[in-house]
C-alpha cells in the first residue's frame, strides 16, 4: 500500500490512562514509550482487522488509469481531493468534473478519472471511529492489552509478531476476510 497518513489520529490522555491503569503504572516517567506502544498496537490492529481503527487524514498514490480505482485503506469516510502527479513530481489538483468518487457500504473508497494521468494522489479520511472513546470496546481493549503485552515483554525474549490469543479473540469479530 502506498499510503501516507497526513494527519494521524489524536490519542487522548484517556488512552494512555487506560494503558497505565492496565499496567499498574502511577507515574508519568514512561509516557512517551507507552504512547509509542499504543501507536504500534493501533497499526497492528489495522493489519489484523483490515480496517483503520481511528479516523485519520490520509493520501494514497495510484496509477492514473481510467476506470474505477480502489483505495487500499478502509473504511473510507470521505474523499476530499485528487491530484494529478506529473512525471517530474509536480502536482495539480483535479477539478470535480475530472474525477468522481464512490463510497461503498463496506467502507471501500473508489475514484474514477475522466482522463488518464500518469499517477494520482487521493486525499481522504478513513477510520472506524472518530475518537478513542468511540472505538468499540473489544477493539479498544485489545489495543490496550497488546500495548501492555509489548511493554511487559520488552525485557524478555521479545514479543511475538502476532497478537496474543486473548487480543486476537477481541479483534476477531471485526476482522475482514477475503476469499481467494
Amino acid at each position: 500500500m502506498n499510503r501516507v497518513i497526513l494527519t494521524p489520529a489524536a490519542l487522548p490522555s484517556s488512552a494512555l490512562a487506560e494503558l497505565r491503569q492496565w499496567l499498574g503504572i502511577t507515574t508519568g516517567n514512561d509516557d512517551n514509550a507507552l504512547s509509542a506502544l499504543i501507536a504500534a498496537a493501533l497499526e497492528t490492529c489495522e493489519a489484523f482487522i483490515g480496517a483503520m481503527p481511528l479516523e485519520a487524514a490520509c493520501e494514497e498514490r495510484l496509477d492514473g488509469r481510467c476506470g474505477w480505482l480502489t483505495l487500499a485503506t478502509r473504511p473510507v469516510q470521505s474523499i476530499a481531493a485528487v491530484d494529478a502527479i506529473a512525471s517530474d513530481g509536480s502536482r495539480s489538483t483535479l477539478l470535480a468534473p475530472d474525477w468522481e468518487a464512490d463510497l461503498g457500504a463496506d467502507g471501500t473508497g473508489r475514484v474514477r478519472l475522466a482522463r488518464p494521468s500518469t499517477r494520482i494522489a487521493v486525499r481522504f479520511t478513513a477510520g472506524l471511529a472518530s475518537e478513542w472513546g468511540a472505538l468499540p470496546d473489544g477493539l479498544r481493549h485489545g489495543i490496550v492489552r497488546l500495548a501492555a503485552h509489548q511493554h511487559r515483554e520488552r525485557e524478555g525474549s521479545g514479543a511475538s509478531p502476532t497478537p496474543p490469543t486473548s487480543v486476537a479473540a477481541l479483534w476477531r469479530p471485526w476482522r475482514r476476510l477475503r476469499l481467494a
